[in-house]
């Protein structure tokens, strides 16, 4: 299909427009997780190396290794302008990302129907916000959006390279990205010769440089997070399920198409069906709005619009309307929850953070915006930056943290979240906690009488309570009387 510049250019600007605009709406959306890489940034920016605490070891918590690094340039003033620096890139990636993915589709074929797929960019909330959480994922789909584009257009040894950097910032992706690799162009037919391997060689070598790295500098081949959160596969496979019924691969279920389509296309659909099998084996995600399928999703837009270039028109408005129908039920749903998430933390920070002041060591489950509010050492009860706590029994939540760690640590304070809807008991031991590993603090012998507390939050859906040892209390959180 010959290329004319001016439509070229017109279909990219609505491309970029429509990935755009949801983006803007759900930007103040990020995770406590963002905030750990910003940290790392910060004390990189004021030269202390890559350590989570200011004095403390170099330790591997950050999953996309070298990922602060970005952040350097932006992160002199602290880890909320690391952050904020992190946001706006993953905004201008996935821009660009995007008006590159719309000029490919209406390459696609010269089928009207194949604009259909085209409707799931701005529908997607997973799209949208988390190219600007923060985390390295925006960065990811944008990678992998240029790869697919590229193998699209033709120029599928220049795609192997965006193929790699993005199984680089995020593991889980290496199967996808190997399979992209040897998929061919659409107008080319499947084979293993030379240029595939070397295809595969490229997407690939980041991977196994970042492996190398982990195992020369850590010791261990696999980020931290691994250790600190076991794998549970039947989790990892409801997890899946639920990201293909709300994410938008609803659009490639259609075999009689998949049979009349290129080798391209059923690459590309074999790719993400790997990917999300990949992600059921390491025991899905946490977090919000189908993290860790974001990835691929752009690959999902592109095959959908090859898939409804030979499809029947019928077939695929109803193919697409259900998978436009799971989209939209989470962009209602959690989009205006997700807006807010930013705006709360940052509440969080300010309101607690006074409350910090002269604190040592601080032990938080949410090590993240407390490591924003302060800059003592923080002692992440998840483990995700501490090699020891990571290696306890139980998952992130639920450490079995041991009374004597407190004092080994010499933590002389507490950020503790109390259970939806509860405040501070009397004493503030028997209070509802919101995780297993907090409880399990709070029924340490003689905590009632070491600890108590001197401020609890008021930000709507976030009781945080902070608690200083009883000897640092009686001089005042601030050096005044408490």
């Amino acid at each position: 299909m010959p290329v004319s510049w001016p439509r070229a250019l017109s279909i990219a600007v609505l491309g970029a427009a429509l990935a755009l605009a949801p983006a803007l709406w759900l930007y103040d959306f990020t995770v406590d997780d963002a905030l750990i890489p910003a940290r790392y940034a910060a004390h990189l920016a004021r030269g202390l190396g890559y350590r989570w605490n200011a004095h403390g070891p170099i330790t591997d918590a950050v999953t996309p290794l070298g990922f602060p690094y970005l952040l350097v340039p932006f992160a002199a003033r602290g880890p909320l302008a690391a952050l904020a620096a992190a946001k706006l890139l993953g905004l201008l990636a996935w821009t660009a990302a995007a008006a590159l993915l719309a000029v490919t589709i209406d390459r696609a074929s010269t089928r009207r129907a194949r604009w259909s797929a085209l409707v799931l960019l701005p529908a997607s909330a997973p799209l949208a916000a988390w190219s600007v959480a923060g985390l390295e994922t925006g960065l990811a789909a944008s990678l992998v959006s240029f790869a697919v584009c590229l193998v699209a257009l033709g120029r599928p040894g220049i795609g192997a390279f965006p193929l790699g950097l993005a199984a680089a910032l995020r593991p889980e992706l290496l199967p996808f990205a190997l399979l992209v690799a040897i998929t061919p162009p659409p107008a080319e037919s499947m084979r293993l010769g030379r240029a595939e391997v070397l295809r595969v060689a490229v997407a690939a070598a980041p991977f196994f440089l970042v492996v190398a790295t982990r195992l020369a500098v850590f010791g261990r081949p696999t980020p931290l997070a691994v250790l600190a959160k076991p794998s549970d596969p039947w989790l990892g496979a409801m997890y899946v399920f639920a990201c293909f019924l709300l994410a938008g691969p609803l659009a490639l279920v259609a075999p009689r198409a998949l049979y009349r389509a290129t080798p391209f296309v059923r690459g590309l659909v074999l790719a993400v069906a790997v990917h999300f099998v990949a992600v059921a084996v390491a025991g899905g995600d946490w977090m919000p709005l189908s993290r860790l399928v974001v990835p691929v999703l752009p690959a999902v837009i592109l095959a959908a619009a090859h898939v409804a270039s030979v499809a029947d028109a019928r077939v695929t408005a109803a193919r697409v309307a259900l998978a436009l129908a799971g989209e939209l039920f989470v962009l209602i749903k959690i989009g205006p929850v997700a807006a807010r998430v930013g705006p709360d933390r940052a509440a969080l920070v300010r309101e607690l953070g006074p409350a910090l002041e002269g604190a040592r060591v601080v032990a938080s489950l949410d090590a993240g915006w407390v490591g924003a509010a302060t800059e003592a050492n923080i002692v992440d009860l998840a483990g995700l930056t501490d090699p020891a706590i990571a290696a306890l029994p139980g998952g992130h939540t639920t450490k079995r943290i041991a009374p004597a760690m407190l004092d080994a640590r010499g933590v002389d304070t507490l950020v503790l979240l109390l259970a939806p809807g509860n405040r501070v008991a009397q004493p503030w031991t028997a209070s509802f906690f919101d995780r297993g590993v907090e409880a399990r603090i709070a029924s340490f012998p003689g905590m009632a009488e070491s600890f108590v507390v001197t401020a609890e939050s008021r930000v709507p859906g976030l009781p945080y309570v902070v608690l200083r040892r009883r000897d640092d209390a009686t001089k005042g959180v601030t050096g005044e009387p408490p």
